[in-house]
């Protein structure tokens, strides 16, 4: 397929990548930490944002500053920035998510004297009368601190056309996951894996076309497919910044179907309106996409969905990837667990962290879990 290579090389070096783009675009570059970050603002705004995952290197810095039970993701993005492996960051914005991401905010603005810092505080209730006035007033103090940053002024007409462009954005890989879960042997899971990945690092209107024409080519190959005859398993859990575990259940004659990641499905899930107030439509599809568990809706939602998933795209088993420290989807975990196992769901949950289990170990864990399905 035409663009693989290009979203492979964007997610194996983002850095090389963004480097590159800020040189010829002379755009500011702004990292953000969470898919609940208004990505329209940024972009409206002339800048890039760039979502940080962590690090591929030793952690040694960050340990000064973060205990050792903070989850990999945490410290790996601090790490990247005290050894300037990120210098190129212009700006750092940090949505209220998880108490270790928040206390990462602290961290970085008392130690990184480079770059400006905004914490956009998000509501954490969604389910209350006064949670969209609430959302709706943060994006506007964020629309401002950001352009005063900046130094511009950020439109209404240029939050539309950055809206434009999520939302082709979204529907393209939506497209993508659907024809993937009727058979999920067209694309290898690591190619799926790299063009999440890609959309949160690329220049997003280059990006656009792109995946609309990837969804296209793999719809033309979707025509002259057999169908899929192997077990079918749904992803959950935080994020997974493994590619390997995709080939592991592939190689097991396991296909994914769909999952639940802020790396995935949670990341493009819904759509902004239109309307003529920009800021309400972004913050309506915040406060009704799907929800993680750093936020609340009500009790038994995130099972549910996760349910309704599972039969949605006929999966015949779930595995759960949990990060090491990740204290929300830890306790995310146990009612989850209970639900699934009344309505007759298979699950499996892996603890992982920056490096994944003995490959040996986590491929026969893997075997024995499709082998019982």
């Amino acid at each position: 397929m035409k663009h693989l290579d290009e979203y492979r090389r964007a997610v194996a070096d983002p850095s090389d990548y963004v480097r590159q783009l800020k040189n010829t675009s002379g755009r500011k570059i702004i990292g953000y930490t969470c898919s609940y970050t208004p990505e329209e603002i940024i972009m409206a705004a002339g800048a890039h944002p760039l979502r940080l995952f962590g690090t591929k290197h030793h952690v040694s810095l960050a340990d000064s500053h973060l205990q050792a039970y903070c989850c990999s993701v945490v410290r790996g993005i601090l790490e990247e920035r005290l050894s300037q492996r990120i210098d190129f960051l212009d700006g750092m914005v940090f949505p209220h998510t998880c108490d270790s991401m928040q206390r990462l905010s602290d961290i970085w603005r008392m130690n990184i004297p480079f770059g400006f810092h905004l914490d956009v505080t998000l509501p954490v209730k969604l389910d209350t009368d006064s949670a969209k006035d609430y959302m709706i007033d943060v994006l506007k103090k964020f629309r401002t601190d950001l352009g005063k940053k900046l130094g511009v002024a950020i439109s209404d007409e240029a939050l539309q056309k950055a809206m434009a462009t999520t939302n082709a954005i979204r529907q393209s890989i939506r497209a993508i996951y659907d024809l993937r879960s009727q058979n999920p042997r067209l694309l290898p899971g690591e190619d799926l894996y790299n063009i999440v990945r890609a959309s949160m690092i690329m220049d997003r209107d280059r990006l656009a076309p792109m995946l609309a024409e990837t969804a296209r080519e793999l719809k033309e190959r979707a025509a002259g497919a057999e169908p899929f005859a192997g077990k079918r398993i749904l992803l959950a859990g935080g994020m997974c910044n493994q590619p390997d575990v995709y080939a592991l259940i592939e190689k097991a004659e396991g296909g994914i179907v769909w999952d639940d990641f802020c790396t995935g499905a949670r990341y493009f899930t819904g759509l902004t309106g239109s309307g003529n107030d920009p800021i309400a439509q972004i913050g309506e599809r915040l406060l009704n996409r799907v929800v993680c568990p750093a936020k609340h809706v009500d009790f038994d939602g995130r099972a549910r969905h996760l349910i309704r998933l599972v039969r949605e795209h006929n999966a015949n088993g779930v595995i759960y990837l949990l990060f090491k420290f990740c204290d929300p989807h830890a306790f995310d975990y146990p009612y989850i667990k209970e639900a699934l196992e009344k309505e007759g769901i298979a699950l499996l949950a892996v603890e992982i962290d920056d490096s994944l289990p003995a490959g040996g170990q986590l491929a026969t864990r893997f075997e024995a879990f499709l082998e019982m399905l």
